[in-house]
């Protein structure tokens, strides 16, 4: 301060009226700044020996532990109009309890008598493939009847064919004698025309012989006519047993078309009749989903349809059911490079949204309000919001979670990590290092050679 009237400031300030500058020119408040200051010192010095455990935060929710535990949606399987809610929000249901009635509003099924129709159909069905199967068993007797026939007729015609056969030898031969005869009787009656010639025979024995020529010639032609008309007849039975085989052969080629033509309408008959069960057993299957029932025990929590009248898609959400008795376990995240320093089994310290507490995150003895956990599944894909989450039951050894809470409740947790000294730990959070990793080494420890040779005393 400067000096630039000759008063002094001393001379005008009374210092003794004034306590703050009387404490501070004092030497005994120095000396107890002075006490104070080094105290907060050395504490703080000493404090940095103290232990503490390392951890990791990471926010969450309440969750249930089984998927099946979840709050699920109850969703229609197939499109209608609410007709009926037999349910109230917050209702307690027990599973196949009728939660919402629906009606149809497809065309092709608003027929109420639709599955009696399509029974009728099925029963119409069976019958004509039954009385196919009785005209498939028909033309299989006609067949059989039919192949009867035609052996009976190609013995029949080897039989007259082997007839006619031994009509031809028998012709061949007559022929061949009366052809003998006729040759003689040509000699003998050239001879007598010789003999009348010369006047040794009379005119009566060349006529009585010519006579007897004119008779043998007149059996050769018969004989040669007969001998032709059994050729022809051979030929004839031969005719007539191969057009037996083939007229047969005909009608038993058409019988068989006709069967065939039977059993393919019977698969065809068997394919629309399959066709129909289908349909009936989906009708029957379709008649049960106009009831929305529910699909386990819980609590209907919200409603997504509200009304009467308003119409639904297929798989369309409708409400959703909170399952009871569910065993709760906590949804937490953590950064990927956090990720090796956790382990299945790993404790945790929660911290429920609503329920007070006072957290010291390093010292979780001196905390109050937390309950205790454990990691017990870790995701091996990373979650959409770049953490990897984890899944944290109830630690058996610690006191019970609290009974009141409820799914989604948010959460504070710490992943209880190693124990290090609040010196280092402040040392390690100002150069942003990561957490200690803690090692768990569970292979059998290497026995020494004083072991190794214990046994051996032993085992000798």
């Amino acid at each position: 301060m400067l000096n630039l009237s000759d008063k002094e400031l001393n001379e005008e300030i009374q210092y003794d009226r004034l306590y703050s500058i009387k404490l501070v020119n004092s030497s005994k408040s120095s000396r107890l700044i002075v006490r104070w200051l080094s105290g907060i010192f050395i504490a703080f010095f000493l404090g940095m020996f103290l232990p503490w455990q390392q951890n990791l935060e990471g926010a969450g929710t309440v969750t249930a532990f089984s998927p099946k535990e979840r709050p699920q949606t109850i969703q229609t399987l197939i499109a209608g109009r609410i007709e009926k809610w037999n349910v109230q929000e917050g209702d307690y249901v027990k599973r196949g309890d009728t939660i919402i009635e629906i009606s149809e509003i497809k065309e092709k099924f608003m027929d109420p008598h639709l599955i009696e129709r399509l029974k009728e159909q099925i029963h119409s069905k069976e019958g004509s493939i039954i009385s196919k199967r009785e005209k498939v068993h028909s033309l299989q007797n006609q067949i059989n009847a039919i192949k009867r026939g035609l052996n009976f007729s190609l013995q029949k015609a080897q039989n007259k064919l082997q007839q006619a056969n031994l009509y031809v030898t028998i012709d061949s031969v007559t022929l061949v004698a009366v052809t003998a005869d006729k040759d003689i009787a040509f000699k003998q009656m050239e001879r007598q025309q010789k003999l009348f010639e010369e006047g040794l025979v009379s005119l009566t024995n060349l006529e009585q012989r010519n006579l007897k020529y004119q008779e043998a010639n007149a059996k050769f032609i018969g004989a040669y006519n007969k001998y032709i008309a059994s050729k022809n007849d051979l030929l004839n039975a031969e005719i007539e047993l191969s057009s037996v085989a083939a007229e047969y052969n005909d009608k038993i080629s058409k019988a068989e078309s006709d069967k065939n033509n039977t059993e393919a309408e019977i698969f065809e008959a068997e394919a629309v009749l399959s066709k129909l069960k289908i349909e009936l057993a989906n009708m029957e299957i379709r008649n049960n989903y106009y009831v929305i029932r529910a699909p386990q025990e819980g609590y209907i929590v919200k409603a997504s349809k509200q009304g009467i009248g308003e119409t639904v898609k297929e798989g369309e959400e409708v409400c959703t059911i909170m399952p009871s008795n569910a065993h709760f376990a906590v949804e937490m995240y953590i950064k990927p490079m956090d990720l090796p320093l956790v382990y299945k089994g790993c404790p945790v310290r929660i911290q429920f949204d609503g329920w007070p507490a006072v957290v010291f995150a390093g010292w979780p003895g001196a905390s109050v309000g937390t309950f205790g956990g454990k990691i017990q599944v870790i995701d091996q894909v990373i979650s959409s919001n770049g953490k990897y989450r984890l899944l944290v039951v109830p630690d058996s050894t610690d006191k019970p979670w609290p009974p009141e809470l409820r799914m989604g409740s948010g959460v504070l947790s710490w992943a209880m990590l190693n124990n290090v000294m609040l010196g280092y730990e402040f040392w390690r959070q100002f150069n942003g290092f990561p957490p200690d990793y803690i090692k768990k080494n569970n292979a059998p420890k290497k026995k020494s050679k004083k072991d190794e040779a214990k046994k051996e005393e032993d085992e000798e």
